[in-house]
C-alpha cells in the first residue's frame, strides 16, 4: 500500500467530522451532552470546531486527484503535481471563433476548479459566448499526470459526455506544458478537438512554463575548467616566486620577480619573433647599396681644379 499523503489524512478527518454533524444522531448527542451541567464547556467546545471545520472545508479549494484508489498514485505522479502548484493560483483563458456559430471561451486551472461555487470539480470549462452554455470538459477529480525531459501532460477526465460524437462518451481535456524557462506561465490556447473517432476523443490545449523545464546542470564546461586552472597555475608561480626569491635567494625591490630577466627581456624576445615571422625578405639577404672605400676611388687629375685658383 503506498503512503497517503498528509493532505488527504486532514481532508478525511474533516469529512468525518461533516459527517458527523449532518449525521441524524448529532442532535441527540448535543443535546444530552448539553443536558450534563458538567458537560457544557465541552459541548460548546465540540461546536465551535465543528463549525469551524465546516467553513474550513467550503473555503479551501479541492485540488487534483489523480484517477485510481489513493494506494495506487506513484511517488513520480505525486512529484508531478506538487511541481505544477505554482500555476494552481492563477487562471487561463482562450476564445476560438469559427464563423457564426461557434463562438466559445475556454478556461483552464492547473488542479483547481474554475468555477469552486459550482462544486462541479471542472478544471476546463467551455462557455458559448452567444447562449451563455457551460460545458465541462474534463474534471480535476479524474487526473493523470506525467512528464518527459522538457514537458508535462496533464489530463482532465470524466468531463461532460457527447451528443452525436464520440459514441457519447466523456470528454477529456489534454493539456501539454512546454519547457520556457524564465516565464511561469504563458502562451495557452487551444490545439484542435478530436471528436471524429468512435473513442478516446479529447480536446488538446498547450502552453509554456517554467515548471516544466528539468532542474539546470551546475557543473562548469571544458572553458571554465580550462581557465581555472590556468589562473590557479599563474597565482602559484608568481606567489612561490615571489616567495623563493625573497626568502631563499635573499632578493630585493623589482629582483624579487621570479625570472625576473626574462620578463625584462620579453619585448625584445617578442619583436624578435614578430621580425622573423613577419618580414619577408631573408635575414642573410645583402644591402641594396653599399659603401664605397677610398680605394675604389680613381685618380683624379690636379688640374681639373686649376681654373679656380685667383690669378
Amino acid at each position: 500500500m503506498g503512503e497517503v499523503s498528509p493532505g488527504r489524512k486532514k481532508r478525511r478527518r474533516r469529512r468525518k467530522m461533516l459527517d458527523l454533524i449532518s449525521s441524524p444522531f448529532f442532535p441527540m448527542v448535543l443535546s444530552r451532552t448539553w443536558m450534563s451541567p458538567p458537560c457544557h464547556t465541552s459541548a460548546l467546545l465540540l461546536v465551535f470546531v465543528a463549525l469551524a471545520v465546516a467553513g474550513a472545508e467550503q473555503s479551501e479549494e479541492r485540488s487534483c486527484d489523480v484517477v485510481g484508489d489513493e494506494s495506487s498514485e506513484s511517488q513520480m505522479e505525486r512529484a508531478l503535481l506538487k511541481k505544477l502548484e505554482p500555476l494552481s493560483h492563477m487562471r487561463f483563458n482562450v476564445t476560438v471563433e469559427k464563423g457564426k456559430t461557434e463562438n466559445y471561451v475556454y478556461n483552464f486551472r492547473v488542479c483547481r476548479e474554475v468555477d469552486s461555487s459550482s462544486h462541479d470539480f471542472g478544471g476546463v470549462v467551455q462557455t458559448d459566448r452567444q447562449t451563455g452554455k457551460t460545458t465541462v470538459i474534463g474534471r480535476i477529480n479524474e487526473t493523470q499526470v506525467f512528464n518527459g525531459s522538457d514537458w508535462i501532460m496533464l489530463i482532465y477526465k470524466g468531463g461532460d459526455s457527447y451528443g452525436r460524437h464520440c459514441s457519447g462518451e466523456k470528454r477529456r481535456a489534454v493539456i501539454m506544458i512546454s519547457c520556457k524557462r524564465g516565464v511561469t506561465a504563458s502562451s495557452f490556447s487551444i490545439i484542435s478537438e478530436e471528436r471524429e473517432k468512435e473513442q478516446e476523443c479529447f480536446y488538446l490545449f498547450e502552453m509554456d512554463s517554467s515548471v516544466a523545464c528539468p532542474a539546470e546542470n551546475s557543473h562548469l564546461s571544458v572553458g571554465s575548467i580550462l581557465l581555472i586552472t590556468f589562473v590557479s597555475l599563474i597565482a602559484v608561480y608568481i606567489i612561490g616566486g615571489f616567495l623563493y626569491q625573497r626568502l631563499i635567494v635573499g632578493a630585493k625591490g623589482m629582483e624579487q620577480i621570479p625570472h625576473f630577466a626574462f620578463w625584462q627581456d620579453l619585448g625584445n624576445l617578442v619583436a624578435d619573433g614578430c621580425d622573423f615571422v613577419c618580414r619577408s625578405k631573408p635575414r642573410n639577404a645583402p644591402a641594396a647599396y653599399r659603401g664605397v672605400g677610398d680605394d675604389q676611388l680613381g685618380e683624379e687629375s690636379e688640374e681639373r681644379d686649376d681654373h679656380l685658383l685667383p690669378m
